[in-house]
């Protein structure tokens, strides 16, 4: 892996992924905008995601090329293009649920990265990979499946719909509570973690996400 990329790679868990259930490395603040479209369907769901000081200097100190202390635009769109190629395999830290049914996302055309008062944006839009009828109950997040980043959502008001169709269905933003959560699941976390501690998604438990039902 080239140098440049040893930073980005944390946001994935490529350095360092047996660590990643220990407490999480990289935080973010985020923000979710799930759209809807004409047809009366999920068109695709907005992010932004505004990272802590100390993992943007690390990526800053890894792609400023030519050390001026900041990021050009040459080099934030190398940073983009990185994660863009990186988080591939982890759907993008997207969650979204079709009544029970785990939908995965299409890969995004880029991510736009930014940087400013001293941390990383980044921004992108996914859409799902198959079609999503606003019938029944849904389910939209963003979390991390290994740990190792939190993504975190301020306010409610950072999980949002938008649309005239999707506003018109009930919904509701969800904050589990960690004990609550493994109280209930107990026995399900231990072996999940035993039998693989790199790979398992059931993190998504803690994930605050919005559930919307039409």
């Amino acid at each position: 892996m080239k140098i440049q990329s040893l930073a980005i790679a944390g946001l994935a868990t490529l350095v360092a992924p047996t660590l990643a259930f220990a407490h999480p490395h990289i935080f973010a603040e985020a923000r979710l905008e799930i759209v809807s479209d004409d047809k009366g369907e999920i068109g695709e769901l907005r992010n932004v995601w505004r990272f802590d000081e100390l993992f943007s200097a690390s990526v800053v100190l890894d792609f400023d090329k030519n050390s001026n202390a900041t990021l050009d635009p040459d080099e934030l769109k190398e940073v983009g293009q990185t994660v863009l190629e990186s988080l591939a395999e982890y759907n993008y830290y997207t969650t979204i649920s079709d009544n029970g049914k785990s939908v995965k996302v299409s890969r995004p055309d880029s991510i736009t990265v930014d940087y400013k008062d001293n941390q990383l944006l980044m921004m992108f839009a996914v859409k799902p990979a198959e079609a999503m009828p606003l019938k029944g109950k849904l389910s939209f997040g963003v979390y991390d499946p290994t740990m190792y980043t939190a993504m975190d959502f301020p306010t409610d008001e950072d999980l949002k719909v938008v649309g005239d169709k999707i506003e018109a269905c009930e919904h509701q933003v969800v904050r589990p509570d960690p004990d609550e959560v493994l109280a209930e699941n107990k026995d399900t976390l231990t072996d999940a973690f035993w039998n693989d501690p790199t790979g398992t998604d059931m993190s998504k438990l803690f994930a605050t996400r919005i559930e919307v039902t039409c």
